[in-house]
């Protein structure tokens, strides 16, 4: 059965004010009687606030609208974990929206939470959003919008950027210290979410170091397992090629696959790094040597970020910047310089 806060009240003996003063932490006048005879009506019925008729009365639905290129995603499957673990606590619900990277899918998205009536929009986004939905919008200034798009987006405020190009240089470095010259890598299709401090470190270090390079040393894919796996075996027809910076650990999954396939040993005839650090890649045969990037707390700074917007809209929201890690495994195999 569902209860309705004037029944709490006529129940309890007291007005409706009373009840919802007590519901919302505000009761400290009245008697300790009043407020456990509510409490206990309440418990008894397992009365849960509706958030939308709240919002006719503070303009708050305690709801964030979330938007992530796909759900399926290992990396933003633990951001959207951040996210909950910030919001939840304080009582918001989120709608999660898998726009496939699509910049028309985000738009109807964008739509349809605005007329949902959401409190504020968590976006991460591959794409460049359009003047209607553009930060310092109309739009904008009705539902603040947090993004999670590696600065693809101007603005000077509000940035969740990852030191990647750091972290994959670093990466590089420590296989061309180790010996490793025909380098690889496995990048992201046309389209899809762009890596481009990724791929910028991979040219900068074969640049540095005077790498021999190929164009078929670089093969795109999808940001998936089966992405990676297709993705390698292109890459492994060229003979020269010692070791491959994947894109993403999911890729490296997939690369595995394919060297297992084509009767390679992991480090033992080709080493393989990846990126994102994710916990599967600990429990690859053998773990995987990866950069890491705190997925985690990004969607927990994002979510913090978004319901201070929220909370003080004529403040600015800060930057914020996310360092990576290196973390060495045995999937890389020391060589000698020939």
């Amino acid at each position: 059965m569902k209860i309705t806060i004037r029944q709490i009240a006529e129940l309890a003996g007291v007005s409706v004010t009373t009840v919802s003063q007590i519901l919302n932490n505000k009761g400290s006048r009245f008697s300790e009687q009043t407020h456990r005879r509510v409490m206990e009506i309440v418990d008894e019925y397992q009365y849960k606030p509706d958030f939308f008729a709240a919002n006719l009365i503070n303009r708050h639905s305690k709801t964030i609208g979330m938007i992530v290129p796909d759900v399926t995603d290992f990396f933003f499957s633990k951001v959207i974990e951040g996210v909950e673990s910030y919001l939840n606590p304080l009582g918001y619900m989120i709608i999660l929206c898998n726009s496939r990277h699509e910049l028309e899918q985000e738009n109807r998205y964008l739509n349809e939470l605005s007329h949902r009536s959401v409190d504020g929009i968590l976006m991460a986004t591959p794409n460049r959003l359009d003047k209607d939905h553009a930060l310092g919008s109309d739009f904008y200034r009705r539902h603040p919008i947090v993004l999670i798009d590696r600065g693809l987006n101007d603005r000077d405020w509000g940035q969740l950027l990852v030191q990647e190009y750091a972290g994959a240089q670093d990466l590089l470095r420590m296989l061309v210290q180790k010996g490793h010259r025909h380098i690889g890598m496995l990048k992201e299709s046309e389209g899809y979410y762009q890596l481009t401090e990724r791929v910028k470190a991979y040219q900068q270090v074969v640049f540095e170091y005077q790498l021999p390079f190929d164009e078929s040393y670089i093969c795109s894919g999808e940001l998936t397992i089966a992405g990676g796996y297709h993705a390698a075996k292109e890459v492994l027809k060229n003979k020269k090629i010692t070791a491959i910076f994947c894109g993403n650990d999911e890729m490296a999954i997939g690369c595995y696959q394919a060297i297992y396939e084509a009767g390679l040993r992991i480090p033992e005839d080709i080493s393989v790094v990846g990126f994102d650090g994710l916990e599967v890649s600990q429990y690859m045969v053998p773990p995987l040597t990866t950069v890491f990037q705190p997925s985690f707390e990004i969607g927990f700074s994002s979510a913090k970020f978004l319901v201070d917007a929220i909370n003080f809209p004529s403040q600015r929201i800060p930057n914020k910047i996310f360092q990576t890690k290196l973390i060495i495994r045995e999937s890389v195999k020391k060589i000698k310089q020939g």
